[in-house]
């Protein structure tokens, strides 16, 4: 008669019989249930927490965007647009969702360096002086200094430092050229320059959506990256944009 085994492949001895082997092999397996039960109650509570943590930190990251959107009235509503706009580009493109969601942190946050910048500079209402363009050209780099630090959204931080770089090599911080600046940050810039010209602002009217994409195009190669521009023209909400002006 072949030995009773335990669920590990051990035999059970059985000094009392089969009776008592019958029990303590279940007991045994009893106990391992228990132990998966726990397991998987531990996994739970794990993935509950992380999924609180994310949460408290996307509502935090909201909260920044809305700090600097209340301090300059004028771009109410920008980050919204241009974020859910972006986010759209990058789905054409077909950049990965797991990709998408850095994308998405660094739109939000793509003028937090501006909370770096004195009042007096940032809500001047006149033209800035050479030395204040310079003060006011710093928030890129004060946005790497204020978020690079924090593991979370270092990959998030393409925008944030990147999206007033150049395709010609002539922008800022850095002076990047060409596929040197992040995909991110070339798609963001295209976006960041049409909802700033079809936007109503003290000192302009907005321009018609035929007019912002003449200069997109004009632009392609020199500010712009050119497949960018192509692919932000093709989409479908901007077609019709100005399709629906024409």
């Amino acid at each position: 008669m072949n030995p009773l085994r335990r669920v590990d492949g051990t035999d059970i001895a059985a000094p009392g019989g089969n009776e008592a082997c019958s029990a303590e092999l279940v007991l045994a397996n009893e106990v391992l249930r228990q132990e998966s039960a726990e397991r998987r109650r531990s996994q739970e509570r794990l993935a509950t927490a992380y999924a609180t943590l994310a949460t408290a930190y996307e509502e935090t990251i909201r909260g920044w965007a809305l700090a600097l959107e209340l301090r300059d009235l004028e771009t109410r509503g920008h980050t919204a647009r241009v974020t859910a706009l972006t986010l759209s580009l990058a789905r054409s493109w077909g950049l990965t969702e797991s990709r998408i969601v850095h994308l998405q942190r660094g739109a939000i946050l793509h003028d937090i360096g501006k909370l770096g910048i004195p009042d007096a500079i940032l809500l001047k209402p006149g033209r800035l002086t050479p030395e204040e363009r310079a003060i006011i050209q710093r928030h890129p780099d004060l946005a790497r200094q204020m978020l690079g630090e924090i593991p979370f959204l270092e990959p998030a931080m393409a925008i944030p430092w990147c999206h007033h770089e150049r395709w010609d090599g002539g922008g800022y911080p850095r002076g990047l050229r060409g596929e040197e600046i992040p995909l991110e940050a070339r798609m963001f810039s295209v976006v960041d320059v049409w909802d700033a010209l079809r936007s109503t602002r003290p000192y302009k009217e907005p321009w018609p959506a035929a007019r912002v994409a003449l200069l997109l195009r004009d632009e392609a190669g020199r500010q712009f990256d050119p497949a960018v521009v192509d692919a932000f023209l093709a989409l479908d909400m901007v077609v019709a944009e100005i399709a629906f002006e024409a």
